[in-house]
């Protein structure tokens, strides 16, 4: 079943943030909410998980859900090792011997999927930022959640290994598929990743449209003519109507930067 996010509004005193928000995030897909930074991409999430009230507007369909969330910063328990802190986040979940079991085989398979098992009693402070990345995500899905929630989750890597912590992601959640929530400015993270592309105007923040993109998730290459289409249209769903004329719209640049990154 369908979850909503119908006609939000939220203002924090005379900020305006966001303005009639309004969509659709159905069962085992992935949405990518695109828009600038400080537009009130987070807020949505807030909102979504309860961290923040509304002022106006509904969500339906996210009641007795169980959630999941992936902040920008990997906010990792420095004192635990990569083990730990998936077993520190399961914790909740362990009433048996056989629950002690399952969370031990969980724990290995979601390490395994992150490529982090020959690091598991490496501390936080011990791992590269992208490993400490990847060991968030794996935290955030090795919890049994029906939504998960991204902030961000790969931003503040160069290129290569943006592409390699979206891989790790999409290894993740084809194991058990949730609902997904991705906020970000980035249209290369929702190129790669979204079935459903939201985007938002500058704050306070409304829908400009969305985008769905039909092509499978193993099939989507950065320099594909294919995938450039949607690219296009998304970048002039931000407003950059001269996104057109770039022959190879889609194709890194030598110092792997991201063309919305300035």
């Amino acid at each position: 079943m369908s979850a909503y996010v119908k006609n939000l509004k939220k203002s924090f005193g005379s900020l305006d943030v966001l303005e009639d928000i309004s969509f659709e995030l159905p069962d085992s897909s992935i949405v990518s909410i695109l828009g600038p930074s400080g537009c009130g991409k987070t807020t949505i999430l807030n909102i979504v998980s309860g961290i923040f009230k509304a002022d106006s507007g509904s969500l339906d369909g996210f009641e007795h859900k169980r959630f999941s969330y992936c902040f920008q910063e990997p906010r990792l328990l420095g004192w635990l090792n990569a083990e730990e802190n998936l077993r520190f986040a399961l914790s909740s979940l362990m009433h048996s011997r056989k629950d002690s079991r399952d969370i031990e085989l969980r724990m290995e398979r979601f390490l395994g999927e992150s490529g982090l098992l020959e690091f598991r009693e490496y501390r936080p402070n011990q791992l590269s930022g992208g490993m400490q990345k990847r060991l968030a995500l794996a935290r955030a899905f090795a919890f049994p959640s029906d939504i998960l929630l991204l902030d961000e989750a790969f931003s503040a890597v160069d290129l290569k290994q943006k592409i390699e912590l979206m891989q790790a992601f999409l290894r993740l959640w084809i194991d058990e598929k949730p609902s997904v929530v991705i906020v970000t400015h980035d249209i290369h993270d929702a190129l790669f990743l979204a079935d459903k592309v939201v985007v938002l105007s500058q704050r306070p923040a409304r829908i400009t449209g969305t985008l769905n993109i039909d092509i499978p998730h193993e099939k989507r290459i950065f320099t594909s003519s294919e995938l450039s289409k949607y690219e296009i249209q998304l970048y002039r769903l931000l407003g950059f109507d001269h996104a057109g004329n770039s022959a190879q719209p889609y194709q890194a640049n030598a110092l792997g930067e991201s063309k919305d990154s300035r």
